[in-house]
């Protein structure tokens, strides 16, 4: 797998500076035409002032500066993405904790997570919606402020198999960002070129969204 992401990132980093250079010679060969020109065709009695020939001059090396930089930021970012994919691809089968909005269950698997209460709640409550708009609510009671842990039991909580958003309902309104924990699955390069990591009970996710890396088997994790 390293050596498939080095190739596509080399790639990706000579075909940009090759598109760059391309788009560099024939701005600089269209400048050079119509300077030409310009020089052709002024009024002898009244030529133009050669401080204009030097500004258009300044213009065009700014212009194909801005284009090497750009070009320059392209293969970073390919050589980033690269990078990110080597280290998602060791972490495959191995816990990490995701920052989400969704759940998915599968209907046999239970699904583990928490959240960060700032405040005491006195009634603390799961709220998951379903893709028709159907909320299910799982009870989780008078919770002290600091860290919540949940699950997600498919045969505790009567929740069918699918899709749903999930948040956090206090007593006192407070809205916590959830991490759910599940097993990184795979990591795939989209044809944007962006990557994109499937988490077991999240589904398909952005690099960004991990917040915590376990360090253990899935398999054997306790």
């Amino acid at each position: 797998m390293a050596g498939l992401y080095t190739d596509a990132t080399t790639a990706a980093g000579k075909a940009a500076s090759a598109s760059t250079v391309a788009s560099n010679g024939g701005s600089s060969d269209m400048f050079t035409s119509l300077l030409v020109a310009q020089i052709r065709n002024q009024n002898p009695l009244e030529p133009t002032d050669a401080s204009q020939f030097v500004t258009q001059l300044t213009q065009l090396s700014q212009m194909e500066s801005l284009q090497a930089l750009a070009a320059q930021g392209g293969a970073t970012a390919g050589l980033i993405t690269g990078l990110q994919a080597l280290g998602f691809g060791g972490l495959v089968g191995h816990e990490v904790g995701v920052s989400t909005e969704q759940v998915v269950l599968d209907g046999q698997n239970a699904v583990s997570g928490r959240f960060e209460l700032g405040n005491a709640s006195a009634s603390t409550r799961l709220l998951l919606t379903s893709a028709s708009g159907k909320t299910y609510t799982v009870d989780l009671g008078s919770q002290a402020a600091g860290e919540v842990a949940f699950e997600l039991d498919p045969a505790k909580t009567g929740v069918p198999a699918g899709h749903y958003t999930i948040a956090v309902a206090t007593s006192g309104g407070e809205k916590p960002a959830i991490e759910v924990t599940g097993k990184l699955n795979s990591v795939r390069l989209s044809a944007a070129g962006t990557l994109v990591l499937d988490v077991q009970g999240v589904g398909q996710t952005d690099p960004d969204a991990v917040t915590t890396f376990s360090g253990r088997s899935a398999a054997t994790a306790i």
